[in-house]
């Protein structure tokens, strides 16, 4: 009798407890809801640096399949996260904890807006109470108003039901328009917030649309039309917006059609191979000085341009005509009269010009042609000659030369490239062949972010990456050599070693125990750093060692570092931007 009492009992704790489970709600969390809130968007990596209350995020992500990056500073992190948004137009997540992880992380997001690269920088912070009344929280920032000024928008979440509008607005901020960094605060109580788990997953927004196409008007790309017809000397210049816009085909189309030589700005380069017919990137500063008409394709005149005048656009030759595409309306006019502009995102207003080239349209003429050509032909024989020559030790023509003859047969490695003197020879130099497979200085010509830039490539591609980094310009991200053999990532990076910023050859006029400001410890074996990591290091001083090192470090697949001998005399002072330092011509 006890026997079916008891099993009786059982059961009906059983049900009761079955009851009470149907009963309670399931609930999710802060923490799950950021993550679903990715996931449903299609972001599947987020690049950081883990501390309260970030490392259980990051462990939640992991296990939900997403894929974590730990950097070692976050700075690195968020030029990672940018660059991985300028390749596939998506948002680069980049993630930090509060205050000083935060500020790490702002330099990147507004280096990210400057070059219009999309990207959201997600930091934890303080609680709105304690911040707001200055009461001396852990870390205490008010992030949000300091991110404001560097971003594109800054947005905070207070409340768990609102983690998806606040990742929808983020989103279609940072790629919509002109692309830029996005600020997203979210205060650590949010995470640890709880809610019924079928209206949390009901409050998330899949964005549509993201970045719509925006139509130029007709009577604007008439204008357009009109004004290239009329050119005796006309030159399509591309921007990196044009590589980032995707539209490879109809540009590479509206250019052979037309036959206007085209001159891209250095992270433009391969929208068409740097050997085709038309580059006139051999021939740049007599084509700026020349040409009658300029059509800017994502491009804008800053100061990588001289600002649109003076003596590289041949002022003295009379007012250049401009057409300008651009998906900024505020853009146009900002540093010379705009005759034609086109407002739209670049593969609409190519696409839309293309429709007007058909037979009748008239080409450059001869003469402009035959010209360019001669300057072309002169400057790739100086080039050459500079190229062949082996001098001991390596100067940048002979150590680039070696790396060049190299990447002409991996045409679709990614290239990072940072540095004064290594910038300037370097772009000159390496050809690309493939679109938005060079990553360097850009808008700012900021250094450091070589090795960012590598690991966001790397991974987001899955290719190899040579990185070609000035001795001072690798210093800004060495210790993410560590990052680059952790997650062994095929990162092949060449530092040019002369001992210093710019060169290793100046001296101290007091004579005293402190070397010059511009240099580093002699000698230094930058190789030996990688492998304490476990990666191979190698030290080259000829060419020859050179270009064997870098087809064994691209074959091999695995993180590889050459420290490559440069003659410490070799370079000059601020590379070509002697114009910008004060003390240049009181050497």
């Amino acid at each position: 009798m006890s026997t079916v009492l008891e099993s009786k009992t059982a059961a009906d704790s059983a049900i009761q407890a079955a009851a009470q489970a149907s009963a309670t709600p399931e609930l999710t969390d802060g923490f799950h809801l950021v993550i679903d809130a990715l996931k449903l968007n299609d972001l599947d990596t987020i690049f950081g640096l883990v501390g309260i209350p970030i490392t259980d995020l990051a462990r939640l992500a992991q296990a939900e399949g997403l894929r974590f990056i730990g950097f070692r500073h976050e700075q690195h992190a968020g030029n990672a996260a940018a660059i991985a948004g300028y390749m596939t137009g998506k948002p680069g997540i980049c993630m930090t904890v509060s205050a000083p992880g935060f500020l790490n992380g702002l330099t990147a997001l507004a280096n990210a807006t400057t070059n219009c690269f999309p990207m959201i920088l997600i930091s934890g912070s303080s609680e709105r109470e304690i911040v707001d009344l200055q009461q001396g929280d852990y870390e205490e920032m008010d992030q949000l108003a300091i991110a404001r000024p560097h971003c594109k928008a800054a947005f905070r979440v207070l409340h768990a039901e609102d983690i998806g509008v606040g990742f929808a607005r983020a989103i279609r901020a940072a790629v919509s328009g002109r692309p830029g960094g996005v600020y997203l605060d979210l205060p650590a109580k949010l995470l640890a917030q709880t809610m019924d788990a079928a209206k949390g997953k009901a409050s998330l927004i899949k964005v549509v649309d993201a970045a719509p196409r925006q139509l130029p008007a007709p009577d604007t790309v008439a204008k357009a039309l009109d004004v290239l017809k009329t050119a005796k000397r006309p030159l399509i210049l591309l921007g990196k917006g044009a590589a980032y816009a995707q539209a490879d085909e109809d540009i590479r189309a509206f250019i052979e059609k037309t036959g206007v030589p085209y001159l891209p700005m250095s992270m433009a380069k391969g929208l068409l191979p740097d050997t085709h017919a038309q580059c006139a990137s051999a021939a740049r500063s007599y084509v700026l000085a020349e040409a009658d008409v300029v059509m800017l394709v994502g491009a804008r005149l800053n100061w990588l341009l001289s600002h649109g005048k003076g003596k590289t656009w041949g002022s003295e030759k009379g007012a250049k005509r401009f057409i300008q595409i651009d998906i900024s309306p505020t853009e146009i006019d900002s540093n010379v009269p705009i005759e034609a502009p086109l407002i739209g995102d670049i593969g609409s207003c190519i696409g839309e010009m293309l429709k007007g080239v058909d037979a009748s349209f008239p080409k450059p003429s001869a003469e402009w042609l035959a010209n360019i050509a001669s300057k072309k032909d002169k400057n790739l024989t100086s080039m050459a000659q500079k190229l062949a020559q082996s001098p001991s030790p390596m100067n940048f023509h002979s150590a680039l030369g070696s790396i060049r003859e190299v990447l002409k047969d991996h045409q679709d490695i990614n290239l990072v490239n940072e540095g004064a003197n290594t910038l300037d020879f370097c772009r000159a130099i390496i050809e690309q062949y493939q679109p938005r497979k060079r990553f360097d200085s850009g808008t700012w010509g900021v250094m450091g972010i070589g090795m960012g830039y590598a690991i966001g490539a790397a991974v987001t591609s899955g290719k190899p990456v040579v990185a070609i980094e000035g001795d001072s310009a690798f210093g800004f991200s060495g210790m993410e050599l560590e990052t680059i053999c952790r997650y062994d990532l095929p990162v092949t990076t060449i530092i040019f070693n002369n001992n210093g910023v710019y060169r290793g050859t100046d001296v101290n006029p007091t004579g005293g125990k402190d070397v010059a400001p511009t240099v580093f410890v002699k000698d230094a074996r930058y190789d030996k750093m990688i492998e304490a990591f476990g990666g191979i290091g190698r030290h080259v001083t000829t060419p020859e060692e050179l270009a064997a090192a870098l087809r064994e470090g691209i074959a091999s697949g695995k993180p590889t570092l050459i420290n490559a001998v440069i003659d410490e005399s070799a370079g000059t002072e601020s590379g070509r931007l002697t114009n910008l330092n004060p003390q240049s011509g009181k050497k």
